[in-house]
């Protein structure tokens, strides 16, 4: 009895998921919500910082990243950073990248506490000059997005 009882629930979460026509409500049937939220895909969130480079500094900062270590470049990727790119223009860089965890600051503190990162900064923080107008405790200055287009 019980064997048919529960081929019946089962029946009626399939027959409701597919009148509803949402391939997702089964899965949601069988687990909790919080779960759900962590079973999606992470909200991309597109970043645009800038700095600037102390000139006599710029071709060893540019040496630097023609060559980056493959642990930063590991690093980078474990804390959830990707199409990163850096800028170069009038003594000014301009980073963009896209963040794809779920938390950013627990993401950029495992990087801060990296030694491999530690060492990498070491060369490359003496090339550049933060901006005044930095938010407390920012090095790059964090920029605010006006437009953007998928």
């Amino acid at each position: 009895m019980k064997i048919g009882l529960f081929i019946v629930l089962i029946f009626l979460i399939c027959f409701e998921a597919c009148k509803s026509d949402s391939k997702d409500k089964i899965a949601e049937a069988y687990v909790p919500e919080s779960e759900t939220e962590q079973l999606k895909e992470p909200k991309v969130q597109r970043f645009g910082m800038i700095i600037k480079v102390k000139p006599e500094k710029l071709e060893e900062y540019k040496k630097l990243h023609a060559n980056p270590w493959p642990g930063i470049m590991n690093m980078l990727t474990e804390c959830n950073i990707r199409n990163y790119s850096i800028y170069y223009k009038d003594g000014y860089l301009f980073s963009y990248f896209e963040y794809v965890g779920n938390d950013f600051e627990a993401d950029m503190k495992k990087m801060a506490d990296d030694s491999l990162t530690q060492e990498w900064w070491k060369l490359t923080d003496p090339c550049q000059i933060p901006l005044e107008t930095r938010k407390e405790g920012e090095w790059w200055a964090t920029m605010e997005e006006i437009f953007h287009l998928d």
